[in-house]
């Protein structure tokens, strides 16, 4: 038993001398070099690649980069009611010296459908030197103003469109003579609802005018041509002004056979060389009616109730000649 005793510390003894001569300091410096010499190996490795990256890179700049083959030819611009090449230019702040590579075809998107008169637009690179731009102009709906000013100054460059969505834009100088002959929609001052531009009109009285401006077109596609003005002045009216002045007072619904009674007692009016000055198409039975240069209190022509075939051919005049021919 005392022989087992002793030899447990011998054994214990010649592990730690074995010990210390494994981290002895040569083998130490032996595996710093090893160390040190697979580093190299790897930051050789790694430089080649580099090398090889930056021969490859400038290749291609001077291939394609610096290749007067590539360089901006043409600006492929589509016609439109917005831009035009020189604006598109100054919009995007593209260098037409430069080569077609340079070009960020996807910021050049991004810069022009910032614009509010522009409600899409896509752009390629055609090889060797062409770029292609496609712009789509928002289409013009309707003025829109909340000054209590003369309205006929709303109709000039730089005034507030409204487009097909509901998005208001300042009039480009290429939309003028399109939207010259557009009706103008007044919406009073809201602090809670303010027109800005390139942003979608919330102000609860759009809806309503436009309703009314929508009806008078499906009746009649040149609308646009005789109407003037259209504001809602109540909370249950709309008031449509023409451009002969004839002031008309419409409801917040039912505006086809509406529609269809003003129209009729304006061509009988124009008929007899009369001018309506004043009419209320909310009755459905007795419309208050006057004329211009009249002194008298409006009064009410007795008008039934239209029929489809009516409604279209405008036959409702002969219901109102009563009031009409008494002049």
């Amino acid at each position: 038993m005392a022989a087992k005793r002793t030899s447990k510390p011998r054994r214990s003894s010649r592990s730690k001398v074995l010990e210390v001569r494994v981290m002895s300091p040569r083998i130490a410096w032996l595996g710093l070099l090893s160390l040190i010499g697979k580093s190299a190996k790897f930051a050789c490795i790694a430089a080649a690649v580099a090398g090889i990256g930056w021969g490859v890179w400038r290749g291609i700049e001077r291939a394609f980069y610096q290749n007067p083959d590539f360089n901006i030819q043409v600006i492929d611009l589509n016609p439109n009611l917005a831009i035009d090449e020189a604006q598109l230019v100054e919009i995007t702040e593209i260098d037409t010296s430069g080569s077609l590579f340079n070009i960020n075809v996807s910021e050049v998107v991004k810069k022009l459908e910032a614009r509010p008169e522009i409600a899409s637009a896509t752009a390629e690179r055609h090889l060797p030197g062409t770029l292609l731009v496609r712009v789509v102009a928002r289409s013009p709906r309707a003025w829109i103003t909340s000054s209590e000013a003369d309205l006929t100054d709303t109709r000039k460059q730089g005034m507030m469109l409204v487009d097909e969505t509901g998005i208001a834009y300042c009039c480009p100088e290429r939309q003028v003579e399109l939207a010259a002959s557009l009706p103008i929609i007044h919406l009073p001052t809201a602090q809670e609802h303010p027109l800005q531009e390139g942003a979608l009109i919330s102000h609860p009285q759009l809806k309503a005018c436009l309703r009314l401006l929508a009806s008078a077109k499906a009746a009649d596609q040149e609308a646009a041509q005789w109407i003037e003005s259209i504001r809602q002045t109540t909370a249950w009216s709309l008031e449509l002004v023409t451009r002969e002045g004839t002031i008309a007072t419409f409801g917040l619904g039912d505006h086809a056979r509406q529609i269809a009674n003003l129209r009729a007692s304006l061509d009988h009016a124009n008929g007899k060389n009369l001018a309506v000055k004043t009419i209320n198409l909310i009755p459905k039975f007795n419309i208050p009616i006057t004329l211009k240069n009249e002194s008298q209190a409006p009064k009410a022509v007795p008008v039934l109730e239209p029929t489809p075939d009516e409604r279209s051919e405008g036959r409702r005049a002969k219901d109102l000649s009563s009031i009409l021919n008494r002049n």
